[in-house]
């Protein structure tokens, strides 16, 4: 992260000719940069929003999740070594996954049988059971988990819909693409159960882009509408585009992402998108950056949106192919789409990663945890440094700040100062008069020597300056005192 500085030129001079005449213009006041509303929602530092001024080593730090175990293996005669794009969700006190069964022999070079989708099943979400659901035939038998077979199981893709309203028939959905042969595009799904699916009509409802990954959707309750994210090419290089509809089945033309300025054009394949649960109005997926030259291997990267389209991408991986074990060959290292909270967990978030694709006579699927927000962080080593924000205006429920923070040695530190926009500290509120943070905190209330209450600075505008050593700064959020 490259430090900003604040430039304020009061006159400009014009040299001349031989006569190096000086002319000095009027002074040019900087309009001050619109004031932050951010409400009493919850902001992390996974883009630059929170970004005005950064000093000494302070910057924004990517984080991995930690690796924990197996939470699948996919031995099942339907099921095997290219087994793909897994969807996980909590659906009550159940936690779903859908994923697709299929098998490739390495000496053959083929299929071994035709693909299908598969569920699971979790009470805890760390040990996944296959249920008998007698639906499907495969070799004379229905004894087995699979959920969906003939058009769509390649990457069929589903979610919960939680819209208000939505029909008890279409309960869950999905977008899948179509088997060879069938019209190109993804075709809408529907059920009133998560298990008995139907077409919600024949015709594909996307037909712009290519679709032979893990193309998904989800109603978005921030902005009121069902988002979708799905495969294209450009220039040969794998992208992203993404549409948005009212029905689930009439789309608007899709939009490429934009990543603004990111210079590298590099191979992304799934995306992985979803709101965070904490924070609805931010969307964060985890897209697999596609390796070509590299044994055409994967790896899953971090990035974030604020209005669906735009996003902030991080260049390192978030679980490299070190990771355990066997996600370094050919599409070994996809990550689900899920983002769940384990019992027992509130302060941790599970993800789940692939791992042994094409390797054997099965595949694997690994859960990962993070810190909740700990996606990434504002962080100071030893030598410290600080992060001063835009001005920000506080919300009329605005009466205290939360943080969630690490300290990580035992001479670090946080503390936290308000200021004007102009940079004057706020009466009895600075930097000094910060009561320190220390220790490991998810949920914290900041105070000064006076006391923690900011009552009386509801609706005004100001600045934070953090100051950190040997620290990190997950998030924060203005509060209420009832919450």
């Amino acid at each position: 992260m490259n430090q900003t500085h604040d430039a304020h030129p009061s006159r400009r001079q014009f040299l001349c000719g031989a006569a190096a005449a000086v002319v000095a213009l009027p002074r040019i006041v900087l309009a001050q940069p619109a004031a932050l509303e951010l409400g009493t929602r919850l902001e992390m530092f996974v883009d630059r929003l929170l970004v005005g001024r950064l000093t000494g080593d302070a910057a924004l730090h990517l984080h991995q999740p930690e690796p924990k175990d197996v939470a699948l293996v996919t031995g099942e005669p339907w099921e095997g070594n290219t087994c793909a794009y897994y969807s996980i969700f909590q659906d009550g006190p159940r936690y779903r996954m859908y994923y697709r069964g299929s098998h490739w022999d390495e000496q053959a070079k083929k299929a071994t049988h035709p693909e299908v989708t598969c569920y699971a099943q979790s009470k805890d979400g760390i040990t996944f059971e296959k249920p008998q659901l007698g639906q499907f035939e495969f070799a004379g038998s229905k004894e087995n988990n699979i959920v969906w077979a003939g058009n769509g199981t390649h990457c069929f893709t589903p979610f919960k819909d939680d819209r208000e309203g939505c029909a008890p028939a279409a309960q869950y959905k999905a977008l899948s693409s179509g088997h060879p042969g069938a019209r190109k595009g993804l075709y809408a799904y529907q059920s009133a159960d998560g298990i008995r699916w139907a077409l919600a009509r024949p015709e594909p409802v996307i037909t712009q882009g290519a679709f032979d990954s893990q193309n998904l959707a989800f109603w978005d309750a921030h902005a009121g509408l069902y988002r979708e994210y799905h495969r294209t090419f450009v220039g040969g290089v794998r992208a992203i585009m993404t549409g948005t509809s009212a029905d689930f089945i009439e789309w608007t033309p899709p939009q490429l992402l934009d990543f603004q300025d990111d210079a590298a054009r590099e191979h992304l394949y799934t995306n992985a998108i979803r709101p965070y649960p904490r924070a609805p109005h931010l969307l964060i997926g985890f897209p697999a950056r596609f390796l070509p030259n590299d044994g055409q291997s994967v790896e899953p990267v971090l990035m974030s949106s604020r209005d669906g389209r735009k996003f902030h991408r991080w260049p390192e991986a978030v679980i490299p192919k070190t990771a355990p074990k066997d996600r370094a060959g050919n599409r070994s290292n996809y990550m689900a789409w899920g983002l769940v909270t384990l019992p027992g967990r509130p302060d941790h978030l599970s993800v789940y990663a692939t791992e042994a694709y094409y390797t054997g006579p099965s595949s694997r699927i690994r859960r990962f945890e993070y810190r909740v927000d700990g996606f990434a962080s504002l962080r100071a080593g030893g030598g410290g440094g600080t992060l001063t924000t835009p001005p920000l205006r506080l919300d009329r429920l605005a009466e205290r700040l939360e943080v969630n923070y690490a300290v990580t040695k035992p001479d670090g530190r946080i503390r936290v100062g308000l200021e004007s926009p102009e940079g004057e500290p706020v009466a009895g509120r600075g930097l000094e008069e910060c009561v320190p943070l220390n220790g490991n905190r998810v949920r914290h209330t900041v105070a000064w020597k006076a006391d923690a209450d900011l009552s009386t600075l509801r609706g005004k505008t100001l600045r934070l300056r953090f100051e950190l050593k040997n620290a990190d700064l997950y998030s924060l959020r203005f509060q209420p005192w009832l919450t």
